[in-house]
């Protein structure tokens, strides 16, 4: 199958869609990718691609890969703004320009936000009659209210209808998460076709060997808390400082931020300020194949949203992450994310925002012996090859991709 991949960030940004186009790639699939520059999630343009933009202009040898020019995100929500809106607009026009003498079976967006990524495509779906499958991981206008991003019900009226233009647009919706669905159905034509497609744990949390992160070699021992990912609003840092700071006290206990965002300068000032620079190690950002070696200094892996009905419909990405790799998971959401938590036994659940409840589960974990911790962990490993085998999720997508390919060709002999 020929598909075109419509994505704002893609290799070498760690988004999940650079481990799905491998692996449909190893599948067979012909996959050009049709994405930005990488600016994600510092701001700027990474140096590596300003030195040499012609080096990445394919991905896995094979893989091709046309880049449009956009504005970088910067910093403030005017730029990020602009981003969204140049990506989408250059996109539709110099991408669509480039890829004029291409011919697609699918389009596949990938959308973590903003949901104005689906636009090129529903251009490209106008003009050439490809059909489209919609991978939605942000769920707009709702997390952008939940988030505090816009406030005006005016402005995410605006943004609910043009939601409604691009989903009414796509032949197949792809959901992460079962509770999720009807929220995007609220959103489709009658009738129309939404699929329950959840992350997977990516390929490199798969080994089980592998050296320890020096970065955090020769430190005391302490039992130790680790988030990775990212910083930003949704995942509410400030109830992790508020517990973190209960804790303040307690010097065998050491959290570790690993990742970056729009939150990590308030994050670092807040640490500075509340004297927590003893309990409380940022890291910065990391690319994704470091990443196990500092969950093998971890006793408890940390995932966290912030309260609100949005947020409980969706499970974060790095869940089945952390439920792969076999350590013990401190939760602090509600929803489907906590539910996973809980039916997996692989961890310790707490209510959004009650950093009171996520302080006791830090000082329960601590207190079980090794063997208990590894038992929890061993659970959440089972439970992540049972429900989110990457093997059977990508069979599944490409079993969609073939039926509305088909059912376009279909439709034109008819």
């Amino acid at each position: 199958m020929r598909l075109l991949v419509v994505s704002q960030y893609f290799w070498p940004e760690d988004f999940r869609i650079n481990e799905l186009v491998s692996e449909l790639r190893s599948r067979g699939h012909v996959i050009t990718v049709l994405t930005g520059k990488p600016n994600y999630p510092s701001g700027h343009t990474y140096p590596e691609y300003a030195a040499a933009p012609e080096r990445f202009n394919a991905y896995d040898s094979d893989v091709r890969v046309v880049r449009v020019p956009m504005l970088a995100r910067g910093r403030g929500r005017v730029r990020l703004l602009l981003n969204y809106l140049t990506f989408a607009v250059s996109a539709s026009v110099i991408g669509a320009a480039r890829i004029a003498d291409m011919e697609f079976d699918s389009i596949f967006v990938f959308e973590p936000s903003p949901v104005t990524v689906g636009l090129p495509a529903v251009w490209l779906r106008a003009r050439k009659g490809w059909p489209i499958a919609l991978w939605v991981l942000d769920q707009w206008p709702e997390s952008l209210a939940a988030v505090g991003v816009v406030r005006s019900r005016t402005l995410l009226g605006v943004v609910g209808r043009l939601v409604r233009f691009i989903y009414s647009r796509c032949d197949v919706i792809l959901s992460p998460s079962r509770s999720l669905i009807p929220r995007i159905a609220g959103y489709c034509k009658v009738g129309q076709r939404v699929e329950y497609f959840p992350n997977w744990a990516e390929s490199v949390y798969d080994a089980e060997d592998g050296e320890a992160a020096p970065e955090l070699l020769g430190l005391d021992a302490a039992f130790t808390v680790l988030f990775a990912g990212n910083v930003g609003e949704a995942q509410d840092f400030p109830a992790i400082l508020d517990a973190a700071e209960q804790l303040k006290t307690r010097r065998d206990i050491r959290w570790v931020i690993v990742g970056d965002g729009r939150m990590a300068d308030w994050v670092s000032e807040q640490i500075s300020r509340r004297g927590l620079s003893s309990n409380i190690i940022l890291l910065g950002r990391f690319p994704p194949e470091r990443m196990p070696s500092f969950f093998r200094c971890a006793d408890a892996l940390l995932v966290s949203l912030k309260s609100d009905p949005v947020f409980t419909m969706t499970a974060p990405g790095k869940i089945q992450s952390y439920l792969a790799f076999g350590r013990p998971i401190l939760a602090m959401l509600d929803g489907e994310g906590a539910a996973i938590v809980s039916e997996s036994q692989a961890g310790l659940v707490g209510a959004a925002g009650d950093s009171a409840r996520l302080a006791e589960n830090v000082l329960r974990l601590a207190a079980l012996t090794t063997d208990a911790r590894l038992a929890m962990g061993r659970k959440g490993e089972e439970y992540a090859r049972r429900e989110f085998s990457r093997t059977g999720l990508v069979a599944n997508l490409e079993q969609w991709l073939t039926e509305i390919a088909s059912d376009r060709r279909a439709g034109r002999k008819s």
